[in-house]
């Protein structure tokens, strides 16, 4: 970390070029982009694995439990897998290209983009939230939701005031990590970011296609303040919670 900060100040502009992420307009929108596409994801994939998990920990029925290996299966793929699977399914040649050219005459594509790039994280977070969440939910103690219903708590109250509140630690852990994890994705966004760029790969475009090392060992230091903050927040507020989500 001392080398690449370092390489990041031997530049030209010296210490100055940790500033280029907010004077230089390519680097500020690749790295606003990749912000908000990271807490949009994180956002979704809490409200989604949120009721996943709660679902999949008080349900039972039969084929659960291969429900719940499907469910955590993307953890076995790289992010490139995963960038693959959405061109599979939203690509050019696609299946819903296929489908709404045969009904429509119209082929929809929207793998390459911010809403592509969307999908590809919120699979590859969705598993990770969920056995945080289902992990967290088995240890709530259901006298808690008895008693407000019993005094007159309606469904949505009791989530509100009974069930969040309790999950809240794992729930602020969990998506750090994703938040942490969409920030410094590559693969995923090497494969389909073609019309959206993510800080990522303009770090990979600066050392790769250009030989501006001093730029990318920058723009690297920031992304990982970033991250890092995001992740020492979430610990400050849940203590060693977070251990469990990692």
């Amino acid at each position: 970390m001392g080398r690449l900060v370092s390489i990041g100040a031997s530049g030209p502009e010296g210490f100055a070029a940790y500033f280029d992420i907010v004077t230089h307009p390519a680097y500020l929108r690749s790295f606003i982009a990749t912000t908000v596409l990271s807490a949009v994801v994180t956002v979704s994939t809490l409200v989604v694995a949120t009721c996943a998990g709660l679902f999949l920990e008080r349900s039972r029925f039969v084929g659960k439990t291969l429900l719940v290996a499907l469910v955590t299966f993307p953890l076995a793929f790289p992010g490139v897998v995963v960038g693959f699977l959405v061109i599979i399914l939203a690509g050019r040649q696609g299946l819903i290209a296929t489908a709404s050219e045969a009904l429509t005459g119209e082929a929809w594509v929207f793998a390459y983009g911010v809403f592509g790039l969307y999908l590809g994280y919120l699979y590859f977070s969705l598993p990770r939230v969920i056995v945080t969440i289902m992990a967290a939910s088995a240890k709530l103690d259901p006298a808690l939701e008895e008693a407000a219903r019993s005094l007159g708590a309606s469904p949505w109250r009791v989530v509100r005031d009974v069930i969040v509140p309790a999950l809240a630690p794992a729930l602020v852990a969990s998506g750090a990590i994703c938040f942490a994890t969409a920030m410094g994705a590559f693969g995923t966004a090497f494969t389909l970011a073609t019309k959206v760029t993510v800080l990522p790969i303009t770090i990979y475009n600066e050392f790769t296609n250009y030989a501006n090392f001093a730029s990318a060992a920058s723009l690297s230091i920031v992304l990982g303040a970033v991250t890092w903050s995001a992740l020492a927040l979430a610990r400050s507020v849940t203590g060693a919670s977070i251990a469990a989500a990692a």
